[in-house]
C-alpha cells in the first residue's frame, strides 16, 4: 500500500432551481467513481458538494411560484439529494451556496482582495428594465443580433453566428422578464482585478494541473487579453450583500466557487478535521475539481487568482469533461431526451446510467453520447450476460445441492491468479479516469470466467452422482472469480456491490480482500443482482419526458 492520500474532491453546484436531469448526472457519477476508487485504496478521499442558491434567475423563480428563494432553494436541494442519493452519489457533505460559512468566507476572501489593491470600482452602463425596476442580466434582454440581424437573440451572444456582444448593443432590445424595452443606466459596479495574475495563471495552466485540450484553449483566452472581472450586482438581487457597500450583492460567479470551501468548513466542524490543513496556502494536501467544460474559464481562470490573491493554495488538478448527448443529439423536451434524474428513476435502475456511463467515460473533455440501443446491449450483454450470469450460473448448485457451502480449496488457482494480475491495470485505470478502459479490462476477464465454466459444464457434471465433488470445485472457483469481478466493479456498481457482499456472506469488498479466496465458506442463497434493460420500459421513460 502507498501512502495515505489526503485528498479533497468536488464536483461543480447544481443550480437551485430546477430538477437533476442526466447532463448533471454525467459528473457526479464521474466524481463519484473517482472518489469511491480512492477510498477502496484507504486513502482519505472526503468529497463535497452542494447547491449554487443565488442569482436573479432564483430570486425571479421564486417569485413566479409565489415562493421565497430562501424556500425554492432549501426545496430543490432537498430534491437534489434524494436523487443523488438513488444513484449512489456519496457526498461527505452536501451543503448550499447560502450558508454563514459561505457568507464568512466569501466577505473575508473579498477583504483580503480589497487590502491587496485587487477590487477596482467603475462606473458602468447596463440595460435597465422600468417596469421592475431592475437592472437587467443578460440572458434577461432579447432582441436582434447586432452583427447579422438574426432576432429573438440573448443579450451576450448570437445563437445564429456566434457573435459577442453586451446587452446595449442589441438592436430592438426587450426585457424578457416585462416586455418593456430597457433603459440604459450608470450604476457603480465592483471589479476583480484579474489581468494582475495573468503570470501566475499562464505558469499554473502549463503545469499539469489541466488537460491539455484544456490548457490550449485556456491560450487562446490569454492571447485575447484577461480582463478586470465585475463581482457585483445591483439590487434587487439574491446573494450576498458587498460589506460596506450599499444596494449592492457579490454576483453568484463570485460565492458559488467559495461554495467548495463553505462545504468543506462544514464538514470539517462535524467531523473534527482541519480547514487548514486543505486550504493553507502551503497546504500539502491535495485538492480536486471536476467541471464542465462550459465553465473551465470560472475554474481554470477566475478560481486560481481568487485563491491565490486571498493567500490560499490552488487546486492539484481540474478536471473538465464534455457534454451529454442524447442519440447523437442536443438534449430536447420536445423528443423526450431532456431527462430528470426523477423521470429516468421511475423507470430503469440507477445502476445501469452509471455503468453506461463509466464505460463511455475516458479521462477527454469529448462529450458523451446516451444511445439508448447501445445503452440496452451493453447493460444486457455485460452487466446481466456476462458478470451477473456467472454468479447465477455457480450460485445455484452450491446452493441446492452443497447446502451453500464452498469447497475446500479453488481448483484452479492459476486462473484465479490471473485475474488478479490485472488488478493494478484496473486501479490506475479508475485512478487516470479512463473508466472505459477499466470497464474493458474487466468485461475481458468476465469473457474468461465464462468460457472456463462453458469448458468445465457444471450443469453436464450435476448429471453424474460421482461428479459431485468437481461441479463444488468448479461452481466454488466461478464464485472466486465472480467476486473479483466484482470488487473491480465496485466503485461503479455500488449497489450490485452490497447484494453481492450479502449474497457472498463475505466482508466488504476492498481492492486487497480479494488477496485471498473464499474456500470452506458459507454463501446466502442467490438472488437476482440485476435484470435485463427492458425496451418498452426505456420508450415510456421517453414518454415521460415528453411529458414533465
Amino acid at each position: 500500500m502507498t501512502t495515505r492520500r489526503k485528498m479533497l474532491v468536488t464536483s461543480a453546484l447544481p443550480y437551485a432551481n430546477g430538477h437533476l436531469h442526466l447532463g448533471h448526472l454525467v459528473e457526479h457519477i464521474q466524481t463519484d467513481i473517482w472518489v469511491r476508487t480512492h477510498k477502496m485504496l484507504g486513502h482519505q478521499c472526503v468529497s463535497v458538494c452542494g447547491d449554487d442558491a443565488h442569482g436573479t434567475p432564483i430570486m425571479l423563480k421564486a417569485e413566479q411560484l409565489g415562493m421565497t428563494p430562501e424556500a425554492l432553494t432549501l426545496e430543490m436541494k432537498q430534491s437534489h439529494e434524494r436523487d443523488f442519493a438513488q444513484f449512489s452519489i456519496a457526498y461527505d457533505c452536501y451543503h448550499t451556496t447560502h450558508s454563514k460559512e459561505n457568507q464568512e468566507l466569501a466577505s473575508e476572501i473579498y477583504h483580503k482582495l480589497q487590502a491587496r489593491g485587487d477590487i477596482i470600482k467603475k462606473v458602468i452602463r447596463q440595460a435597465y428594465d422600468p417596469v421592475k425596476e431592475m437592472f437587467l442580466p443578460d440572458r434577461y434582454v432579447k432582441g436582434t443580433c447586432p452583427k447579422c440581424g438574426a432576432s429573438d437573440q440573448y443579450g451576450d451572444n448570437c445563437e445564429a453566428c456566434g457573435a459577442t456582444y453586451a446587452p446595449i448593443d442589441l438592436l430592438n432590445p426587450l426585457s424578457a422578464i416585462s416586455g418593456a424595452k430597457p433603459i440604459e443606466k450608470e450604476s457603480e459596479h465592483y471589479f476583480f482585478d484579474l489581468p494582475r495574475y495573468e503570470a501566475l495563471l499562464k505558469e499554473w495552466t502549463h503545469q499539469g494541473h489541466l488537460q491539455e485540450e484544456v490548457a490550449n484553449k485556456l491560450d487562446e483566452w490569454f492571447a485575447a487579453g484577461l480582463k478586470q472581472w465585475d463581482i457585483s450586482r445591483d439590487a434587487p438581487y439574491f446573494g450576498f450583500p458587498i460589506p460596506d457597500a450599499k444596494d449592492k450583492y457579490f454576483y453568484v460567479w463570485l460565492d458559488a466557487p467559495i461554495g467548495y470551501m463553505a462545504s468543506f468548513k462544514k464538514y470539517c466542524d462535524t467531523h473534527g478535521v482541519s480547514f487548514a490543513e486543505f486550504w493553507d496556502k502551503d497546504a500539502g494536501t491535495e485538492l480536486y475539481h471536476f467541471v464542465g467544460k462550459d465553465i473551465v474559464y470560472f475554474h481554470a481562470l477566475f478560481w486560481p487568482a481568487l485563491l491565490a490573491g486571498s493567500g490560499h493554495r490552488l487546486p492539484t488538478a481540474v478536471f473538465t469533461h464534455g457534454f451529454l448527448t442524447v442519440d447523437g443529439q442536443k438534449m430536447s423536451k420536445s423528443r423526450g431526451t431532456f431527462i430528470e434524474a426523477r423521470t429516468y428513476l421511475a423507470h430503469l435502475n440507477p445502476e445501469y446510467l452509471r455503468y453506461y456511463f463509466a464505460a463511455k467515460l475516458n479521462g477527454r473533455v469529448d462529450d458523451l453520447d446516451l444511445n439508448f440501443e447501445d445503452f440496452t446491449n451493453r447493460v444486457n450483454a455485460d452487466l446481466v450476460g456476462k458478470v451477473v450470469n456467472i454468479a447465477s450460473r455457480c450460485a445455484g448448485f452450491i446452493n441446492k445441492k452443497f447446502a451453500n457451502q464452498l469447497a475446500d480449496s479453488i481448483s484452479e488457482p492459476a486462473l484465479y491468479a490471473e485475474l488478479l494480475a490485472e488488478r493494478r491495470q484496473v486501479i490506475q485505470a479508475f485512478v487516470d479516469r479512463d473508466y472505459a478502459q477499466a470497464i474493458r479490462l474487466i468485461m475481458d476477464l468476465a469473457g474468461r470466467v465464462n468460457q472456463y465454466i462453458d469448458a468445465e459444464k457444471p450443469w453436464v457434471l450435476a448429471k453424474e452422482p460421482e461428479r459431485l465433488a468437481d461441479v463444488q470445485a468448479v461452481c466454488t472457483m466461478g464464485l472466486n472469480l465472480f467476486r473479483i469481478l466484482i470488487t473491480y466493479l465496485k466503485p461503479v456498481l455500488p449497489q450490485m456491490a452490497a447484494s453481492a457482499e450479502q449474497f457472498l456472506n463475505c466482508e466488504p469488498l476492498t481492492w486487497d480482500s480479494i488477496d485471498e479466496p473464499l474456500t470452506n465458506h458459507k454463501i446466502n442463497s442467490f438472488v437476482p443482482l440485476m435484470v435485463r434493460v427492458e425496451k418498452d420500459k426505456i420508450a415510456a421513460m421517453l414518454e415521460a419526458g415528453k411529458a414533465s
